[in-house]
């Protein structure tokens, strides 16, 4: 199975960055082929200052070795092994309509010391963070999630969703990061689905990338916008810097295991502001964000 999807995200990197440099038409992805000291490495692509976006990598790796002490008391196990593999991708558009996103599909399996297979499983997601609301682009994010999860089980949009709405919130603000997608982690061989099956699942998620966000971006790159509109961008950036600093798993796993530092922290963007005790003014279309962030929204 690692080979299996190791070789799928090889695959889906180049499909995705293809075309994101074809929608930008400045500028190109920067390729760097990295190797990890205890095991394994990847291929960082890195999109900047471009014509739409700003900001942006569609990374891939395969790293193993000795699972780290840490990860052992994350995970509640002894001395094994590990391989991980995934493909982790954030992209910051220069536009303030149009929304930063994030996506990520992996795969993970540990080894006694004999080699032997103890455990696997498949995680990922992708999630829309948006800077002003657009009822109509949420829906359609939302509809090509649902439409993936539904060509597999009746249920798995639903229960994606809200772990999705559950997991990117900033408990500290009391907000959530973005108007949510899919998560899901932990997917092991079951009664009811094989590793065959989670495969398949979480291959046609990330096949589904591409239609949910593209369209969003075709439809909103060329819109006009004001120097205050780009300014509640960069201090809403700000906020997607503190999930990824505080919260995510992905960053501290990374960090925990000895991870490629510019690979990891290549999801922030570049120009980000905090101000002190800001609010948006009442009755804007900056508040009606911020209102959304503060409850679940069923957009389907």
């Amino acid at each position: 199975m690692k080979e299996v999807f190791y070789k799928y995200i090889q695959e889906l990197q180049d499909t995705i960055t293809s075309k994101i440099e074809e929608i930008d038409g400045k500028t190109t992805f920067k390729e760097d082929i990295w190797k990890r000291p205890e095991g394994g490495g990847g291929r960082t692509r890195v999109i900047e200052n471009g014509a739409v976006f700003e900001k942006g990598g569609v990374n891939i790796s395969a790293v193993h070795g000795a699972l780290p002490k840490a990860m052992q008391h994350y995970f509640k196990v002894g001395d094994l092994d590990f391989f991980a593999c995934g493909l982790s991708l954030v992209l910051h558009p220069k536009n303030p309509f149009v929304p930063t996103v994030h996506a990520n599909w992996r795969y993970f399996e540990m080894y006694d010391k004999n080699g032997s297979v103890v455990d696997s499983w498949f995680g990922g997601g992708q999630d829309l963070t948006p800077y002003y609301l657009f009822e109509e682009d949420a829906k359609h994010f939302h509809q090509i999630c649902k439409n993936a999860c539904d060509a597999h089980h009746p249920e798995f949009y639903t229960t994606y969703k809200k772990k999705c709405d559950e997991y990117f919130y900033n408990t500290h603000r009391e907000e959530a990061r973005g108007i949510g997608g899919l998560f899901f982690d932990y997917c092991k061989a079951s009664n009811e689905m094989s590793m065959q099956d989670w495969y398949s699942f979480v291959s046609d998620v990330g096949n589904s990338f591409l239609e949910a966000y593209i369209p969003i971006v075709t439809r909103r790159k060329d819109s006009s916008y004001t120097k205050k509109q780009r300014n509640w961008q960069e201090i809403r950036r700000g906020r997607y810097v503190e999930f990824n600093l505080v919260h995510d798993k992905g960053t501290l796993f990374g960090l925990r295991t000895n991870g490629r530092i510019e690979s990891i922290l290549m999801s922030l963007p570049p120009h980000v502001q905090w101000q002190y005790d800001h609010h948006p003014e009442p009755d804007s279309e900056e508040e009606k964000l911020v209102k959304v962030l503060k409850k679940s929204v069923e957009w389907l």
